[in-house]
Parts: structure tokens; C-alpha cells; sequence
């Protein structure tokens, strides 16, 4: 078997023999897309005081990768399927490992949100560029189990992300937490070139630009808006963003509908086994809220270094592991909907949980919520992704991925800009209740920006001179009770929001029987195309 890997899947009559060692490949590239965002999170309190960054500058050095990543998948997994996916996922490693260096030598807001921008782009590139190859690679029999190692590989980063990131921070400044991503992206493009074989979309029409286009502007203003108004207020500039996202969707579903050959056929959303895996992977957004805003109580109230905090995710990766192995065993004997929706339901009851959460709470109390979290992904997220893909024809693999991975990234988004500014409101009314007659106006606006900003005033109390040790302590208890306060009164939302949405997705998804009906009647109507051109 020759070292480099050149015969391209659809040359081959037999499954790929090295299939399961490209899996770990794809699995690589995955882990470090998802570990930029992971290992941030601990390393945000060391890059707020380096670079003395404001809640906004944080918050786009946090979503300055999001926006190109969430934007772009649509038209570059096409990009993929027309020449070359193999290709694009070593030109968006390539890309992703150039912004992590990057973003570890630079010293400056601007330039770091410029280089989590970049990483973005890469991201945006590999992430439908490893699922189209996957479904390229495995035969139907075996896919169900490559995309369940795929989606557990999301539960390890989860936990990995933090751990590396804490493990660093303990010698190291911020910026060697970007550098995690390196190494591991030079790995994985030699590995993509030895174990995984070239692919491309055999009878693949004129890419649609236009569409492509359209998608951008449309995803773009929609996670800009989901961003800037929550946070920050809606504005004219969040406010026009969505806007134009609103106007921009309905011009690409009319472009769409009239296209030959379109970027995305939007009739698959009358398909109810697309449109309700479509909206699961949507409606998890409420977990990676939750896990956002508790990984916060545990490095700012329980005050754990970035270390000791990955370690104590490990049991939501390990929850994602067992999840995956459990649907993937029983997935094919169930149906999805059987996984799908108790996933739902779990992750809904995880999130209540957290609604019991007080000053007084230890890690031993989030525990339980983490553990719910990670199973609820981990039986869910795979079975939904085997089916949006399943959704999509052999020329279609790549923008299959990237509707996937673009509705999850919305869910993201959504989960950590509106369940975190919730968060914030309701701890800045509830610290004012606490100590807004005790503190003056300036110095109250300051710590009501966030529970490090708090915090960090309660500092500058202690060393005050008309302040002192026991008003700094009753300052952090204030803190701590209102960032408490605001986890358990923004679980009660998001948990609603995510009851809600299983039972749409209740409603929307089929039962195995008419899914198996659906499956049919696809297969005969794609039968008869051929005779019916000719």
C-alpha cells in the first residue's frame, strides 16, 4: 500500500482499508476546531487583564471567530465537494494553525480578534470539509459509528480545550494557549496526505454563487445581531444586522427555489427527518449556554485556577463518550427520534438543575448538571447528523456538512449570547439590590460589568483607605450571591426554551416507521430521475 493516499474514493469498488485510521484524522481536525473556543474560556480572566479588555473587546475576541465560522461553511464545503475535499481540509488547517500563531504573538485587541477571525475562516473550511469526507470514506453500514467517534470528539475537546489551556496558564501567558492548536493541525495535514484519500462531487454542477453570497450576508448579519443586541443593546448597527439577515434569507430561499442547481435546495426543509434534526442540533444551544456560564461560577466563585477547572469538566467529556456509545448501539434498532428526543429532554432536565444554584453551591452541586449535559449531546447531536447528512446526495457531501455544523454554531451562538446576556442583566439588577446604596455610582457601574469585574473592585476595596477587609468580604459575598442568583434565574429561561423545543421537535421529527417510508419513496423518486430526463 503505497505511503501517500491517491486513489480517489469514487475510483475505489471496495470500502477505503485504512478508512478507520482516517476517521482519527478527521477526528483531530474536529478537535481543535472545537478547542479554540473551549480553551478560551479559561484563558479569558488572564487576556481581559493583559490586554485590560472592556466586556465588548472580550466579547469579540470570543465571537471574532465565530462570525467567519458560522458565515462561510455553506458555500466552502461546496467549494470542497467541487475540487477537492481532501484539499480543503489541508488548506483550512493550514489557515487555522497560521491564526493560532497568530494569536500567540500579538499584544493588541484589535489584532487578536483579527486572528481569531482568521482562525475562523479556517474552521469554516475543515469542519464540513471532515464530515463530507466521512460520509465519502464509510460505507452506509459503518456511518452511524464513524459520526458517533466524530461527535464524541466534540465531548473530549470540551474538556481538553480547558485542560491544556490550565495546564499552560500555570508557566505561561495567555498567548501559549493558541499555540494547543499547532501542533496538533501539522499532525493532522500529514495525516490527511498518508491515511485519507482524495475526494470531490463526481457530477457536480456550477457552484452557486449567488446562493453562496447570499448565505454569507444572511448568516453573518443573523449571528452579529444574536451577538451585539443582547449584549450590548439593540442599537441601530444590531438592529439593521438583522435587517438585512431577515431580507437576505428570504431573497436566498427565492433565489434558491428558481436555481437549477442550487447551494442549498431549501425543499429538503419540507422533509421532516431534515428540518427536525435541523432544529435539535438548533435547540442544544441551551447546553452550551449552561456549560458557558458554569464554567464562570466555577473559576470566579469557587474560585478554581484554569486547571483545576478543565479537570473538573472531564466528567461532561466522559458523559459525552458514553452518550455516543450508547446511541450508537442503539440508534439502528430504535430509530432517531427514540435518541434524539430523550437526549432533549435530559439536557432540558440538566439545565433545571441549575436553577438550584446559590451562593452556597460547590462544584458537587454542578456535577449532576454536567454529567446530564454531556449524555444529552452525546445521544442527541450524533443521530441528528447522521441524518442531515443522510439528507443530502453523493455531490452535495460538503454543504451537508456545513448545514450541519453552521445550525450548530447558530446554536452556540445563540445559547452563550442570549442565555449569557441574561445572565448579565440579572446579576447587574441584583448587585445593585445588594450594594447600590453602599458603593459609589462609578465604582458600582464597574462591578456590575461582569462577576471578574466585581470581584476585582472588592480587591481595590480591601486596599482602600476608607475600605477595608470586611467590606471588601461583604462586596464579594454580594457578588457572589448575585452571579449565583443570575445562573439559576437564566437556567429557568433557557430550560424553558429547550422544553419548548423538544417538543417541536417532538412534533416535526418522524417515528422510525414514517422516516422508513420517507427513505422509500426519496429512493424511488431519484430512481425514476434518470428515465425521466432521458
Amino acid at each position: 500500500m503505497p505511503l501517500i493516499s491517491n486513489t480517489p474514493v469514487e475510483k475505489m469498488t471496495e470500502p477505503y482499508p485504512r478508512r478507520w485510521w482516517a476517521l482519527i484524522v478527521l477526528c483531530l481536525s474536529l478537535l481543535i476546531v472545537v478547542m479554540a473556543n473551549t480553551s478560551l474560556i479559561v484563558a479569558a480572566p488572564d487576556m481581559t487583564t493583559d490586554l485590560s479588555l472592556s466586556s465588548s473587546d472580550l466579547q469579540w475576541v470570543i465571537d471574532g471567530y465565530t462570525v467567519p465560522y458560522a458565515a462561510l461553511m455553506l458555500l466552502l464545503g461546496a467549494i470542497g465537494d467541487k475540487y477537492s475535499r481532501r484539499g480543503a481540509l489541508v488548506v483550512g488547517l493550514l489557515v487555522f494553525a497560521g491564526g493560532s500563531v497568530m494569536g500567540s504573538m500579538v499584544d493588541q485587541t484589535g489584532l487578536v480578534i483579527a486572528a481569531r477571525a482568521i482562525m475562523g475562516v479556517g474552521a469554516a473550511v475543515v469542519m464540513p470539509a471532515t464530515l463530507s469526507l466521512l460520509v465519502a470514506i464509510f460505507p452506509k453500514r459503518e456511518r452511524t459509528r464513524a459520526i458517533t467517534a466524530w461527535t464524541a470528539t466534540s465531548g473530549l475537546a470540551i474538556a481538553l480545550g480547558p485542560l491544556l489551556a490550565g495546564w499552560l496558564l500555570e508557566d505561561h501567558a495567555w498567548g501559549s494557549t493558541f499555540l494547543i492548536n499547532v501542533p496538533i493541525a501539522v499532525v493532522a495535514v500529514l495525516g490527511a496526505f498518508v491515511l485519507v484519500p482524495p475526494s470531490k462531487a463526481a457530477r457536480m454542477g456550477r457552484i452557486d454563487y449567488v446562493g453562496g453570497l447570499l448565505s454569507i450576508v444572511s448568516v453573518a448579519s443573523l449571528v452579529y445581531a444574536i451577538i451585539e443586541g443582547p449584549h450590548f443593546g439593540w442599537g441601530k448597527a444590531p438592529i439593521a444586522a438583522a435587517v438585512i439577515a431577515g431580507v437576505g434569507f428570504v431573497a436566498f430561499t427565492l433565489w434558491e427555489l428558481r436555481h437549477p442547481h442550487p447551494m442549498l435546495d431549501v425543499r429538503k426543509f419540507t422533509q421532516r427527518a431534515f428540518s427536525g434534526s435541523m432544529l435539535a442540533v438548533l435547540f442544544f444551544f441551551g447546553t452550551f449556554g449552561s456549560i458557558y456560564y458554569s464554567t464562570q461560577f466555577l473559576q470566579f466563585v469557587l474560585g478554581y485556577n484554569a486547571l483545576e477547572t478543565g479537570i473538573r469538566l472531564l466528567p461532561l467529556a466522559g458523559a459525552v463518550f458514553v452518550g455516543a456509545a450508547v446511541t450508537g448501539r442503539l440508534t439502528p434498532r430504535l430509530g432517531v427520534k427514540a435518541m434524539v428526543l430523550p437526549g432533549m429532554v435530559l439536557g432540558t432536565v440538566g439545565v433545571f438543575l441549575l436553577t438550584q444554584i446559590d451562593r452556597s453551591s460547590t462544584y458537587t452541586d454542578f456535577l449532576p448538571s454536567l454529567l446530564l449535559l454531556g449524555f444529552a449531546i452525546g445521544l442527541s447531536v450524533s443521530p441528528a447528523t447522521d441524518t442531515i447528512m443522510g439528507s443530502f446526495p453523493e455531490s452535495e457531501l460538503g454543504v451537508g456538512g456545513g448545514a450541519n455544523d453552521t445550525s450548530l454554531e447558530l446554536g452556540g451562538a445563540l445559547g452563550i449570547a442570549v442565555l449569557g446576556s441574561l445572565l448579565g442583566t440579572t446579576y447587574k439588577d441584583k448587585l445593585t439590590d445588594l450594594v447600590g446604596g453602599h458603593l459609589p455610582a462609578a465604582t458600582l457601574d464597574t462591578a456590575k460589568e461582569s462577576v471578574g469585574a466585581g470581584l476585582a473592585v472588592a480587591d481595590q476595596v480591601a486596599k482602600a483607605p476608607n475600605g477595608g477587609p470586611q467590606q471588601a468580604q461583604a462586596l464579594v459575598d454580594a457578588v457572589n450571591e448575585s452571579f449565583a442568583h443570575g445562573v439559576a434565574h437564566t437556567s429557568l429561561i433557557g430550560g424553558i426554551i429547550m422544553a419548548v423545543g423538544a417538543l417541536i421537535v417532538l412534533v416535526v421529527l418522524p417515528g422510525r416507521k414514517a422516516a422508513e417510508t420517507q427513505r422509500q419513496e426519496e429512493a424511488a423518486d431519484a430512481a425514476r430521475e434518470p428515465a425521466e430526463v432521458s
